[in-house]
């Protein structure tokens, strides 16, 4: 398997990427068909665990937080101890409007002020799914290809979006807000 991997690596239809984190080197192999790359099960989770770090870091309140693919399927998603009912949804909604529109929400957050009823006519067709305000953060490989969406929620918008562009960036990706 492994020199099976390493000549598809050359060949260009599979990816490896070598991922530093804290403790080890995290290397994921990813199928590259029509240039899409997928996130793996492992990135997603690793997202999580260091949203939760910063989110804990700075004694922000609990979180949820849903990490989608670039398709929009949910990769991950996890909430801590005492957040509400609602805030999975919520997360989701930040990450599916951003991965929907390709923006990240606080860019959507911008426009809905400006716009509502373009926001509003997008909600509608995503049937009701889009939350338009910060921490809905786009994920970008290192090449800046689109490979999915984080969304968080639980403390202020901005909080969440904070714990959001940590998480991607531990992760060894690169985090899309929708900041000018």
């Amino acid at each position: 398997a492994q020199i099976n991997a390493e000549l598809l690596a050359q060949t260009g239809y599979l990816r490896k990427q070598n991922i530093a984190t804290s403790s080890n080197i995290h290397t994921s192999l990813t199928y590259q068909a029509g240039r899409t790359l997928e996130l793996s099960l492992a990135d997603a989770k690793k997202i999580i665990e260091h949203a939760f770090v910063e989110q804990q870091k700075h004694g922000f309140k609990p979180m949820a937080v849903v990490v989608l693919g670039a398709g929009g399927s949910i990769r991950a998603s996890e909430s801590q101890d005492g957040t509400s009912l609602l805030r999975p949804k919520i997360a989701h909604g930040k990450a599916y409007g951003s991965i929907s529109l390709g923006l990240g929400s606080r860019a959507l957050y911008e426009r809905a002020k400006v716009e509502p009823f373009f926001i509003q006519a997008m909600n509608s067709l995503c049937d009701g799914a889009l939350v338009p305000v910060p921490g809905g953060v786009l994920i970008r490989s290192t090449d800046g290809e689109l490979i999915g969406a984080v969304g968080i929620t639980g403390d202020t918008s901005a909080n969440d979006e904070q714990c959001a562009v940590a998480g991607i960036e531990a992760a060894g990706f690169v985090a899309e807000t929708g900041a000018a």
